[in-house]
């Protein structure tokens, strides 16, 4: 099928203009040391398993010299290490120091700050069309289309919001864990005191969606003035690997710090790995253990702590 030459003209339009907004973040609004390309490699780094150059490359399409001049900086400021592959001895995995977690906590932050400033003129309405637009034009000119390429974040409730997480809970956690309608009676419960009590202030939650699907959530939940609660994290199966998960629990921490919490703690079943291995590597420490038989099966439900 051929290109409409009368739609390349408003394409390349399209281009320049939004290349013009790149620039703008670029020069005037990161005030940092570091380009939009090094906070990228920094973003890939953190949300890789096992990362390695050549994985870096193929995700991001940089080319292999400008990536080596940036892990070489990178390795001089202290802000990643590596460690060698015991699969290919050629082979490096390259992982975030504690500084390098800090500084790309800090870019995150800038670029957060950025987008807000230019979205901020718009109205709600606009700023989901801009945001749908994005989507769709991703979407439609990505070379293989994945699930995650399509998701969007929001936090703004809505009517039927907490009805479908309800519905995902019950139904992924009967299908892999075993667990009965008990369960889905107790975060029925869960859902009733959070709604009930919601603050914006010192409560949050986070919605992942994808062509109107959800594809998975955390929340927050305020305890004190100094502790908070996360819940409800829940990914999806068709969306898991995707970097979804990581996603979403690095707004749930930042969200904390932001609110002034000093330390956040979840409960979480021992058969939970995947959710587990990434609490721990957030800095989540297991402080309690107990047995429980109540939703149909035996387990242990085991409570994790962060402090901030």
């Amino acid at each position: 099928m051929s290109a409409r030459t009368d739609i390349i003209p408003v394409i390349r339009q399209f281009n320049r203009f939004y290349t013009n907004i790149l620039g703008l973040l670029d020069q005037h609004l990161l005030n940092s040391d570091f380009s939009l390309s090094e906070a990228r490699v920094l973003y890939e780094i953190e949300n890789t398993n096992n990362c390695t150059a050549k994985i870096l490359i193929e995700k991001i399409r940089i080319d292999a010299g400008y990536l080596s001049r940036i892990i070489k900086r990178f390795a001089k400021l202290g802000l990643i290490y590596k460690t060698p592959s015991s699969d290919d001895g050629r082979s490096y995995f390259i992982r975030l120091t504690k500084s390098g977690q800090e500084t790309l906590s800090r870019l995150d932050s800038l670029s957060r700050e950025q987008i807000s400033q230019i979205i901020s003129p718009l109205t709600e309405s606009e700023q989901v069309n801009v945001a749908q637009s994005m989507i769709t034009i991703e979407a439609a000119l990505s070379d293989h289309a994945s699930p995650a390429r399509s998701v969007c974040v929001r936090t703004d409730l809505k009517p039927g919001d907490v009805g479908r997480l309800i519905h995902l809970h019950g139904w992924i956690y009967a299908q892999e864990c075993g667990y009965n309608h008990v369960f889905e009676g107790y975060v029925c419960r869960t859902f009733s005191d959070f709604l009930a009590n919601y603050s914006p202030d010192k409560d949050r939650l986070w919605l992942a969606e994808a062509g109107g699907e959800l594809a998975g959530a955390i929340a927050i939940a305020g305890r004190t003035a100094e502790k908070a609660q996360l819940r409800w994290f829940i990914i999806h199966p068709d969306y898991r690997g995707k970097g979804i998960g990581g996603t979403l629990l690095n707004e749930a921490i930042q969200f904390c710090t932001q609110a002034g919490y000093k330390s956040v703690f979840l409960e979480t079943t021992e058969d939970q790995k995947t959710a587990i291995q990434m609490y721990k590597k957030a800095g989540f420490t297991k402080i309690a253990e107990h047995r429980n038989s109540a939703w149909g099966v035996n387990h242990v439900e085991e409570t994790y702590e962060l402090l901030l």
